[in-house]
C-alpha cells in the first residue's frame, strides 16, 4: 500500500502541473494551501477519469482519527437518553464534582460540590433547566469546604445530604440501603468506610444492575483515599471496597471525588487489574499503605470544621 501512494501520488504531481497551467485560477483561489494540499486538489478533479480506484485512498492528507480506548464505551454509548449526566473539576483541591439529572422531570442531584464553584454549578443547572434537590457528600472531606450550605442559601428547594456516620450536619442523614431519588432515577447508598468512618459510595443502576458509582476517596484511579487521620483504617478500607465496590460487574463504571494525575473515568476490572494498592493481597496492602508518608494535609484545619456544618460558619441554622 505504501508503495502505491508512493506511485500515486507522483501521477497525481504530473496532473497537478498538467492541471495548474491550464487552470491558474483554480489555485489562485488556494494560495495559502502547500504544494502537497494543492496536489491533491488537482487529483481530486482527474484521478476518477484515469484509474478506477477510490479517491479516498490518494486524497486523505492527515491520519484517521481512532476512538479514545482509555475512555470505557458504556459511559459514552449506553446512557439512557433522559439522563443527564456531568463531570465538573476543581483545579484547587482536584474534586470531581457530579450533576446528575432526569430531563422529563428536570430534577438533580448534585454529588461533592466545592465552595468556591457554586457559581459554576447553578449557572450549569439554569442553563440545563434544571431544579436541584440534593446536595451530597460522599464523605466529611478535609482537603476543601463544600459547597452544600451555599447552594442551600441560592436554592431553598435543596437539602443537603451525608451519612448519618460522618457526624456532620446534614439534612437527610443516609445509612446503607437508602436510596436518593431525582426524577424516574435513584442513586443506592453503600457504607464503604476506610478513609473515614462515613464514607458512602453512590451506585445508579439501570434495570437492577450497576453502571455507574461515585465512590468519593474508597477508590481513586490507581489509588485509595489515605487512611492515617480522620478515623481512617487501612484494614477496613481494603474490606469494604473489596466487599463492596470490586464485587460489583467488572465493567461498571468508577466516578472518584478527586484525581491528581489527570485521569477523570476507571472500571472496577481496571482497577482490580492495575491498581498498585488495592489489586494487592490485604497484607501487602496494608504494607503499602503503612509507608505512604503522606503531608499533613493543607486544607484540614480550615476544611474539616467548615464541612461538620454544611461548609458554612455564618449563620445560626446551617443545615
Amino acid at each position: 500500500m505504501t508503495s502505491f501512494s508512493s506511485k500515486s501520488h507522483q501521477i497525481c504531481l504530473r496532473f497537478a502541473k498538467l492541471l495548474q497551467s491550464k487552470s491558474k485560477s483554480f489555485f489562485g483561489a488556494a494560495d495559502g494551501l502547500s504544494s502537497r494540499t494543492k496536489s491533491n486538489f488537482a487529483c481530486l478533479a482527474v484521478w476518477p477519469k484515469r484509474l478506477s480506484v477510490p479517491v479516498v485512498a490518494v486524497a486523505r492528507s492527515r491520519p484517521r482519527l481512532r476512538p479514545n480506548v482509555n475512555v470505557p464505551q458504556r459511559s459514552i454509548n449506553t446512557l439512557p437518553s433522559n439522563f443527564v449526566f456531568r463531570q465538573l473539576f476543581d483545579h484547587q483541591s482536584f474534586t470531581l464534582t457530579y450533576l446528575l439529572g432526569d430531563k422529563v422531570s428536570g430534577e438533580a442531584i448534585l454529588i461533592d460540590p466545592v465552595l468556591e464553584l457554586v457559581n459554576r454549578d447553578v449557572n450549569l443547572m439554569e442553563d440545563l433547566g434544571l431544579k436541584l434537590l440534593y446536595a451530597a457528600n460522599t464523605h466529611c472531606h478535609a482537603d476543601h469546604i463544600t459547597g452544600t450550605g451555599e447552594l442551600k442559601k441560592r436554592i431553598p428547594s435543596c437539602r443537603s445530604v451525608i451519612s448519618k456516620a460522618s457526624g456532620a450536619q446534614a439534612d437527610v442523614h443516609l445509612e446503607e440501603g437508602d436510596r436518593i431519588c431525582f426524577g424516574e432515577w435513584c442513586l443506592d447508598t453503600l457504607n464503604t468506610p476506610g478513609h473515614t468512618n462515613g464514607c458512602m459510595t453512590f451506585v445508579l443502576k439501570t434495570e437492577g444492575q450497576p453502571i455507574m458509582a461515585f465512590t468519593g476517596d474508597a477508590i481513586l484511579i490507581r489509588g485509595c483515599g489515605r487512611t492515617d487521620f480522620q478515623e481512617g483504617d487501612s484494614s477496613v478500607l481494603y474490606d469494604s471496597v473489596h466487599g463492596k465496590i470490586l464485587s460489583m460487574p467488572k465493567d461498571t463504571i468508577l466516578y472518584p471525588a478527586h484525581d491528581y494525575t489527570g485521569q477523570f473515568v476507571t472500571t472496577i476490572g481496571e482497577e482490580l487489574k492495575f491498581n498498585p494498592r488495592l489489586s494487592q493481597p490485604k497484607e501487602r496492602f496494608l504494607e503499602i499503605m503503612e509507608q505512604l508518608n503522606l503531608p499533613y494535609p493543607k486544607a484540614i484545619d480550615k476544611a474539616l470544621p467548615a464541612n461538620m456544618v454544611c461548609g458554612i460558619y455564618d449563620v445560626e441554622k446551617t443545615c
